[in-house]
C-alpha cells in the first residue's frame, strides 16, 4: 500500500515491550549499550556541518531535529539536552506515552506525537532527521524514504542506522544477537528487511539524498562498547545530506 510505511506486526512486537525502554537491563539493553556511540557520532556530524560551537553546553541549540520512531526517547533526550529542538515521532502510543512521562519527569520539552513520517501534519521543516534502526521494521521503504524527504530542509542531515543484508549479519544480529546471546527478544529483526549500503544509498539518490559519510559499527566485547568501524557487514551509519 503507497500511502502508508506502518508495519503493525512491527508495531506491535515493540508496544508489548514499551514499558521497559528506560531499564538499562531489560530488553532494550542491546540500545542501552549502542546509544552512546550514536550519540557522539551524530552530535560530531551536526556540530561540523552546521559549523556549531563544540564548547558550547548545549551545541545543538536552534537546531530542528525529527526523531522517527523514537521509540521511550532513548535518542530524543540527549538531543534535547544537548540543545536542540525535538520533535519525536512514533506510530506506538505505548511508545509515545512512555517517552511523554519519562521527558516530563526529567523537565525535557520534547513534542512527541503518535505518528509516522507521512502522516506527520507539520509546516515547519527540519535541519536533522534521525532514521536510527528504523528503516528495517517499517513497510515499504521508498515510501518512508520519500516522506522523510519532504521533511528536510535543503543542505538538511539526514542520518540512517541500520543492518547490511549479508550472511555476517545473519549469522550475528539474527541467530547470535537473538537466539544464542538473547540480547534481543527472537524476532526483533527479519534478515529479509535489511538493507545494504548501496541499496539504500541508490534509494536515496532518488530523494534528492547524497551520500556524505558511511561507516561501520562494530561491538567490542573485551571492552564491551560498540565503536565506529571499517567494517560495514552488520550494523552501518550513514550521513545524507538533502540537496
Amino acid at each position: 500500500m503507497k500511502n502508508n510505511t506502518i508495519n503493525k506486526k512491527e508495531i506491535e512486537k515493540f508496544s508489548k515491550i514499551a514499558e521497559e525502554w528506560w531499564d538499562p537491563d531489560g530488553k532494550f539493553k542491546p540500545l542501552h549499550k549502542f546509544n552512546p556511540i550514536r550519540i557522539s557520532y551524530i552530535k560530531n556530524n551536526i556540530i561540523s556541518s552546521f559549523k556549531l560551537n563544540a564548547s558550547d553546553t548545549k551545541p545543538l541549540k536552534k537546531i530542528k531535529i525529527l526523531d522517527i520512531g523514537c521509540g521511550g526517547g532513548l535518542l530524543s533526550e540527549p538531543m534535547c539536552r544537548l540543545g536542540g529542538e525535538v520533535v519525536g515521532i512514533d506510530a506506538s502510543s505505548k511508545n509515545i506515552n512512555v517517552a511523554e512521562l519519562h521527558a516530563k519527569k526529567n523537565n525535557l520539552n520534547i513534542k512527541y506525537l503518535c505518528t509516522s513520517p507521512e502522516n506527520l501534519n507539520t509546516k515547519d521543516k527540519f535541519d536533522v532527521i534521525l532514521n536510527m534502526e528504523i528503516i528495517e521494521h517499517v513497510e515499504n521503504v521508498n515510501f518512508f524514504l520519500e516522506s522523510c524527504s519532504k521533511l528536510l530542509k535543503k543542505n538538511g542531515i539526514m542520518f540512517v542506522a541500520t543492518l547490511n543484508k549479508t550472511l555476517k549479519s545473519y549469522l550475528f544480529a539474527i541467530v547470535g544477537a537473538e537466539y544464542i546471546l538473547r540480547w534481543l527478544p527472537i524476532g526483533t529483526h527479519e534478515w529479509e528487511k535489511f538493507i545494504k549500503p548501496t541499496d539504500l544509498t541508490n534509494l536515496l539518490k532518488r530523494y534528492n539524498f547524497n551520500l556524505d559519510s558511511l561507516d561501520g559499527i562494530k561491538f567490542n566485547i573485551i571492552k564491551d562498547e560498540w565503536k565506529l568501524s571499517s567494517d560495514k557487514s552488520i550494523n552501518y551509519i550513514g550521513k545524507f545530506i538533502k540537496n
